[in-house]
């Protein structure tokens, strides 16, 4: 398995698995990258299919829990910023209860976000206060700079870690801008 990339483990003779030292932080604009990857394909696949909050559910629960458990910790955004999820105690894939529990705030919040988006004009004003959820779910990882976890992993005891296995489009997305600087200075 591909899961010895991020994580260097204990090489002891205890029964315990527990890891030498935790996995350097990422930082949260790439994870808020991510979350908006998966955001905008749940949103596309709803949108497509009906257009409901149960459907935009149901495409983020598979996007988001289903999608990871089968693709070793990694959803559609995770892979395209070379990312993963693992368990915090074991970094290990979580199982489906841990992803279930993160999933199931995460999820409600942007269902919420979806909607504020969808419904927001210049006279209802109201639907701003639907992100609030989401904004204090990840705000704490912002309240705690040494951790940097969300509410939503303290919760489900999850970890986002980097891995080689992905996409790397944040990489590439650079050197594009790069290229496109360097022709537009000549």
């Amino acid at each position: 398995m591909d899961y010895e990339d991020a994580i260097t483990y204990y090489e002891g003779d205890d029964d315990d698995d527990l890891p030498q030292e935790r996995p350097p932080k990422i930082p949260i604009d790439r994870r808020g990258w991510a979350f908006a990857i998966d955001f905008a394909a749940a949103w596309l696949l709803s949108s497509l299919v009906g257009g409901n909050s149960i459907v935009f559910l149901l495409a983020w629960f598979g996007l988001r829990v289903v999608l990871p458990i089968r693709n070793f910790g990694q959803s559609l955004g995770r892979y395209a910023l070379d990312l993963k999820l693992v368990d915090d105690r074991f970094y290990r894939a979580p199982g489906f209860g841990e992803l279930a529990k993160r999933e199931a705030i995460t999820g409600f919040g942007a269902m919420l976000a979806a909607i504020a988006l969808v419904n927001i004009n210049p006279a209802n004003g109201f639907y701003l206060l639907f992100l609030v959820p989401l904004g204090i779910d990840c705000g704490v990882a912002f309240a705690d700079p040494a951790e940097q976890l969300a509410f939503h992993d303290r919760f489900a005891g999850t970890l986002v870690v980097g891995t080689r296995r992905g996409y790397s489009l944040d990489l590439k997305v650079k050197k594009w801008v790069a290229i496109i600087r360097n022709r537009v200075q000549q």
